[in-house]
């Protein structure tokens, strides 16, 4: 007799051929694109069980916004419109400063002093040698970019061009073991050497003497002697000074204003590279011309000068008419010096008037 269900493989066996099936499609699919129309056309399948396993936390979550408590509206409503107020407060007083920073502008008649422009550079790659902190921009000598260029952040100094290339450049970081700049104390302008330490969140400041007056929470901003970075830009932050009553010079280590490690934009300074005669030449030029146009400098400094030129030559021809045509000449220039203006009569005026006596006539008389 037959049994009623022939008996199959064992479980054994089906795990084995299933493992090597899975194997053998995972091979496939990794080396070969013969199974990438099949997964595309499985994920429109699958899509519809992940829409329809997700529906009931989608469902809740309607349910529980749609039944919000009334008290955290409120609550809610309330913390805006205080953050409104204080931000409309806060804009009215950066707008009454920009106010005011105009106003000073034009009074110290900046525009004509600061001729300092700014390029917008990204950075695009950094050097992966460790010991080195040094970044590639995407601006290079086809943008006009030069060595030793300057470039900042918005929060200040980040370092300089070191190398050019016709469409990026590598710049040399502040905290880089061979660079340094000298810095001045914002407070009371004390100079010093700021240097790099090759940790990219300290700067050390170099032979300041232990009396000097360097304290904790000093900004330090490039003092522009170096004739490499412009004066008065923020640098550091003097995080640490250190006295040794056994030493001669205090250890004063501060901290980068820039986001050397975070900043993506930055800020090429083309600067001015006229010398401060010419700038100062230029700068009074454009004042004067500014006031003239307001109408401020007085006319009589520049008039004072030109009639006192004309009067000489108006003396000299006198001279010679008299003694060219005595008899002819002599009434006609006497006529116009006498009833011109009393400011023409002048001394070299009167032997002018002296040839009128009879005294060329007598001498006549006597060669006849």
């Amino acid at each position: 007799m037959k049994p009623l269900f022939t008996k199959g493989p064992s479980l054994g066996v089906r795990l084995l051929v299933l493992v090597v099936l899975s194997v053998a499609l995972m091979v496939v699919d990794a080396r070969f694109t013969l199974l990438k129309p099949v997964r595309s056309q499985m994920s429109l399948v699958l899509m519809q069980s992940y829409w329809i396993t997700d529906l009931p936390q989608r469902l809740w979550q309607g349910v529980a916004s749609q039944f919000g408590s009334r008290t955290e509206l409120v609550a809610e409503n309330e913390k805006l419109k205080t953050e409104n107020l204080l931000l409309q407060g806060r804009m009215q007083k950066l707008a009454a400063l920009t106010e005011q920073n105009v106003r000073l502008r034009e009074l110290l008649n900046s525009s004509a002093l600061v001729n300092e422009k700014v390029e917008v550079a990204e950075l695009i790659g950094m050097d992966p040698n460790p010991f080195t902190h040094r970044i590639i921009i995407n601006k290079g000598e086809r943008d006009g970019v030069v060595l030793g260029q300057p470039v900042l952040d918005a929060r200040g100094l980040m370092g300089q061009v070191v190398e050019l290339m016709p469409y990026t450049s590598r710049v040399l970081l502040l905290t880089d073991t061979t660079h340094s700049i000298p810095v001045q104390v914002n407070r009371n302008g004390l100079r010093a050497i700021a240097s790099g330490t090759g940790n990219p969140e300290r700067l050390e400041l170099r032979h300041v003497a232990d009396t000097a007056d360097v304290k904790e929470g000093d900004l330090l901003v490039s003092s522009g002697l170096g004739q490499r970075f412009p004066a008065g830009y923020p640098v550091a932050t003097v995080k640490e000074v250190i006295h040794d009553s056994g030493q001669p010079f205090a250890i004063v280590r501060a901290v980068p204003t820039a986001a050397l490690n975070r900043s993506r934009y930055l800020l090429l300074v083309f600067s001015d590279s006229r010398t401060p005669e010419e700038r100062a030449n230029e700068a009074a030029v454009a004042q004067e011309a500014e006031d003239k146009q307001n109408g401020i400098v007085p006319a009589a400094p520049a008039t004072v000068p030109t009639p006192a030129v004309p009067t000489a030559p108006a003396a000299t021809p006198a001279i010679p008419v008299s003694p060219a045509t005595p008899a002819a000449a002599v009434p006609s220039p006497a006529v116009p010096a006498t009833h011109a203006s009393p400011a023409t009569v002048t001394p070299a005026a009167a032997p002018a008037a002296r040839p009128a006596v009879p005294a060329p006539a007598t001498t006549r008389q006597r060669e006849e």
